[in-house]
């Protein structure tokens, strides 16, 4: 059981999130995020990523409990049936861990960008044009020109969301290692992507760029007229997730291997 003396609350703006927050704020006294101990998040998936940027960006990591408000609800709690006060739930929720990815970018104009990724990193073509990357991995060429629709790296938290409808594995959660997945690959065709050890840095280049454009995407952060992007694990960044007993996240990424 962790001791969370300060809590802060996040509200998607959505009617249903306000309607629970008016009940949530009923049970106990929050704080700002700046001087919160833990996050609780109302909202769905893809508002708890946008908090959990928010604090990637900021540099300031606090744990975050969510209840889910929204559809899916992979990173959330369910909401509970009874007004069980909100500071015993997440007193007694189990942490686990979610390593963010860093991307580097640097455009066809010299401009150097840098994004975090909870779920993927992926660069796509811009046109018609088929995309010509060469991808490296831990200092050495390995493909030196990939013809593609694009590529993602992932991490075991978004190894089921696009890497896996791309055709990429399920990773559980905490065995070190990404998902690297080529989109619609034409040449080579048999290459179907790797599994790698998460401290190898990744580097991909646009071959050929002027003329095939591709764009790099950082969860929803795009930057476009990519010349190359580096990747790598943040563990200087890891962020902490809190779960209802029974509930963890792993068991989610492996239950979601046996959905038929």
């Amino acid at each position: 059981m962790a001791e969370f003396e300060k809590l802060a609350l996040a509200v998607s703006p959505t009617e249903q999130a306000q309607r629970a927050a008016q009940r949530i704020r009923a049970q106990a006294e929050f704080v700002d995020m700046e001087e919160a101990d833990a996050v609780v998040v109302l909202g769905g998936d893809g508002f708890m990523l946008q908090i959990l940027h928010q604090m990637l960006e900021a540099g300031r990591i606090i744990p975050a409990y969510g209840l889910n408000l929204g559809t899916v609800g992979f990173l959330m709690n369910k909401l509970p049936s009874v007004n069980a006060p909100i500071a015993e739930r997440v007193a007694n929720a189990r942490a686990q861990t979610v390593s963010p990815l860093e991307m580097t970018a640097v455009t066809q104009a010299g401009e150097t960008v840098t994004g975090f990724a909870i779920n993927e990193v992926s660069l796509l073509r811009e046109t018609r044009q088929t995309a010509k990357l060469q991808i490296s991995v831990g200092g050495k060429i390995r493909i030196p020109e990939l013809a593609c629709d694009g590529i993602l790296a992932a991490t075991p938290a978004g190894s089921t969301a696009y890497n896996f409808s791309a055709g990429g594995p399920i990773l559980p959660l905490s065995c070190g290692l990404l998902a690297l997945t080529p989109i619609s690959a034409f040449r080579p065709r048999r290459w179907r992507g790797a599994i790698l050890p998460d401290f190898l840095p990744i580097t991909i280049r646009a071959l050929n760029a002027s003329k095939r454009p591709v764009s790099a995407v950082a969860d929803q952060k795009e930057i476009r007229d990519i010349a190359s992007i580096d990747i790598k694990i943040a563990h200087e960044r890891d962020l902490t997730l809190l779960f209802d007993k029974g509930h963890s996240l792993d068991e989610r990424i492996v239950g979601e291997q046996f959905q038929i």
